[in-house]
């Protein structure tokens, strides 16, 4: 058995930043429309008084756009100011892969960033990758969430209310409520179309695992590669219990099934020009991997846009 990197721990839990605002279509476009022609968003952008008009939304609000800016990947933070990417820009610019992130492969990228890293994010890549019960409530959830908290960050001390507002908007990004709610409430969230969270009765939740019909094979490639590099980054093959079940994998961050992760990964070789390769023999599930270059790795991510 390989040994895999637990790439997540950097000692440091993230709880707060939204506002207890679900992450809205629009909000990943807003940010980036703020950067200049070198890629640099001014910190002072999201506090100046002009913000609000700015953006168009209330100043809670102002703060969330940023919070999910970062913990998106939209921008990083730099000495110079947030900076954004050079494949954010492809899909995000005017005229870009994704204008609008109306593309599924939006959302889904959005998705694996919380989820996958635990970047600023700590709930949903826990709730994505630690629980495994049938159903759940958010109360049911709330003390493993803080004991996870604790082994991540002794120190820090955390109000329970603090952990219920994050677990909350966590659950509200993928469920949201139902008719009744105010008018905010019923703004549908970003993550809310990928279909990964049911409410099955009031305030009980379910995981929807399966095939993900809107899951693109390039984002799928890309996760891949992504958890691969992070996790077992001088290996040249990964097994399929790996992807399909370890901490951090397309597999449970995705909740796909094991006949749709093997579907997957048994297209990939054509996918990629024979980058990534299924091999099945003699009891062993794996892919081989040989010369990804990153221009590879974003052309994954253009294709899940054709």
């Amino acid at each position: 058995m390989t040994s895999l990197k637990k790439h997540h721990r950097n000692g440091r839990a993230h709880f707060s930043g939204h506002e207890t605002f679900p992450l809205r279509q629009m909000w990943l476009k807003k940010a980036f429309d703020q950067s200049g022609a070198e890629g640099v968003i001014l910190k002072s952008v999201f506090t100046d008084a002009s913000a609000v008009a700015t953006f168009g939304v209330g100043k809670n609000m102002v703060a969330s756009i940023r919070h999910w800016a970062l913990a998106c990947g939209v921008m990083r933070d730099t000495n110079e100011g947030f900076r954004v990417g050079d494949m954010v820009k492809e899909i995000l610019k005017d005229g870009g892969l994704d204008p609008y992130a109306e593309n599924p492969s939006t959302a889904w990228l959005a998705h694996w960033q919380l989820a996958g890293k635990c970047f600023r994010s700590t709930t949903w890549y826990w709730l994505f990758n630690h629980v495994t019960a049938p159903t759940f409530t958010r109360q049911e959830l709330e003390a493993p969430l803080a004991n996870y908290a604790r082994e991540l960050d002794p120190k820090h001390r955390l109000a329970s209310a603090t952990i219920s507002r994050d677990l909350e908007t966590c659950l509200r990004s993928y469920a949201p409520r139902a008719a009744g709610g105010s008018p905010e409430d019923l703004a549908e969230p970003l993550l809310g179309e990928l279909g990964l969270l049911q409410e099955v009765h009031k305030n009980q939740y379910t995981f929807r695992r399966g095939p993900k019909a809107s899951l693109h094979d390039g984002v799928f490639a890309y996760a891949l590669v992504d958890f691969w590099n992070r996790a077992a980054p001088h290996q040249s093959s990964l097994a399929f219990e790996t992807i399909a079940y370890a901490e951090g994998s397309p597999g449970r961050v995705f909740k796909l099934d094991e006949e749709s992760i093997a579907q997957r990964l048994i297209a990939l070789s054509d996918f990629t020009g024979r980058k990534l390769e299924w091999t099945d023999s003699a009891g062993l599930r794996q892919v081989y991997r040989k010369d990804l270059e990153k221009e590879n790795i974003r052309d994954m991510i253009r294709r899940a846009y054709d």
